[in-house]
């Protein structure tokens, strides 16, 4: 694997990779439009940087520096897609791929010509394009139904982040009365966040691009091993666009 290969997927499109058995690593852009992700930029800000690499790539505009993702790093982006192929997509990569690299090498496709790759770089670019307007327009539509209350001075403009449960006691000194469940209740059923399996109660992908949720990863120590855990938290923007969801109500 030492030259880029080429994953084709009826479903999943084009995936480009390059690497070793041992470490295969994977172009951001082709992950992030495979899951339904339009900004690879700021899915590639929020990833840990020992996952992250630059590896010279052939495209139609001459060999350009592309970014490449690890393992976890592949892992990390598809946790923050709320789309339906993100599954999908994960079962595909851990069920076929990664174990036929691991064990032949390579994975069961051929090698592309340069004219093939920018071609499908194309593609791909218009496929991104696409997404990137559609996450415009339902900006702009929020922009025009967002409610004209003022929110207290002290979190308006905050860069710091609070966890949903202080959210929920902030909306209730601002005048609306709710507790943690209820306010974790009531993001599931308008899917601000996720409601079945490892996505239950992770912030949904548009509202992290829209900056409303971050999401905290930690590390710690369980029965001998390490286990990895996040923790949803709100933006000072998130908490200022919910205050007045909630105010206006």
């Amino acid at each position: 694997m030492e030259e880029i290969t080429i994953f084709q997927n009826e479903q999943f499109g084009s995936i480009r990779t390059v690497g070793t058995p041992d470490e295969p690593l994977f172009c951001l852009n082709d992950v992030c439009a495979a899951v339904g992700i339009s900004n690879s930029r700021n899915v590639k800000t929020r990833l840990d940087s020992e996952d992250v690499r630059l590896v010279d790539t052939p495209t139609n505009g001459g060999m350009q520096q592309l970014t490449f993702i690890t393992e976890a790093g592949l892992y990390d982006t598809i946790i923050r897609s709320d789309s339906p192929t993100a599954k999908p997509f994960r079962r595909w990569v851990t069920s076929e791929v990664l174990p036929a690299i691991r064990k032949t090498g390579s994975y069961t496709a051929r090698k592309m010509s340069r004219k093939e790759l920018a071609q499908m770089i194309i593609q791909q670019e218009e496929e991104m394009e696409m997404l990137r307007l559609e996450n415009k327009q339902m900006d702009e539509q929020l922009t025009e139904q967002k409610p004209k209350v003022v929110f207290a001075d002290a979190i308006v403009g905050s860069n710091s982040s609070c966890l949903i449960g202080e959210l929920a006691k902030i909306i209730t000194q601002n005048g609306h009365e709710i507790g943690q469940n209820r306010l974790f209740a009531w993001m599931r059923a308008n899917h601000y966040l996720g409601t079945i399996g490892e996505y239950y109660n992770i912030p949904c992908q548009k509202y992290l691009e829209m900056g409303l949720f971050e999401l905290k990863k930690n590390v710690h120590s369980q029965n001998g091993q390490m286990v990895t855990t996040i923790t949803p938290k709100v933006t000072g923007k998130g908490q200022q666009y919910f205050v007045n969801k909630f105010l206006a109500r």
